[in-house]
């Protein structure tokens, strides 16, 4: 297994992750990037994504997508969006290489925090997280505003 930073080239299969992914946890039709969003944001002069891959035999069996982002109590900090290992190929250990990855550039990067998100019934992932000496937070909620709610928002606060 080898584990490097993704590529442009990559996109089709990290795309073809998310959407895994989008299944597993119960909103097949949620997914709407594209690859040429992922191309776009990830590789520009000023990406706003990077990006880890776990190849097995040329074949990109996972992903750990995550980003930069700036806590006014912590300073810069990295959000791991998804860490995603294709359904047939867990428990080879390329969830916990791609983990330790992010972790090792968040440590070389000097940020003060990495932080992520994830189901309160995805048991599995949880026990991961917490054997690996992560917090799970139980007094914060996940709040999101959709583009509708953004429309309807600025609509009725013109």
């Amino acid at each position: 297994m080898i584990i490097r930073k993704g590529t442009p080239t990559d996109m089709p299969a990290v795309l073809s992750l998310i959407k895994e992914l989008a299944v597993f946890e119960k909103e097949p039709d949620a997914v709407v990037v594209t690859e040429e969003d992922l191309v776009r944001d990830g590789f520009s002069p000023n990406p706003l994504f990077h990006c880890f891959v776990a190849e097995v035999n040329d074949r990109i069996i996972g992903i750990a997508l995550y980003y930069y982002r700036y806590s006014t109590w912590k300073g810069k900090t990295i959000h791991l969006e998804d860490l995603i290992v294709k359904e047939k190929k867990r428990g080879i250990g390329a969830g916990m290489a791609l983990y330790k990855e992010v972790i090792k550039q968040g440590k070389k990067d000097g940020v003060r925090r990495i932080e992520w998100a994830v189901l309160d019934w995805n048991q599995n992932a949880i026990d991961f997280y917490v054997k690996t000496g992560a917090k799970v937070l139980s007094d914060w909620r996940l709040v999101q505003m959709d583009e509708q709610g953004m429309e309807a928002f600025l609509k009725s606060n013109s």
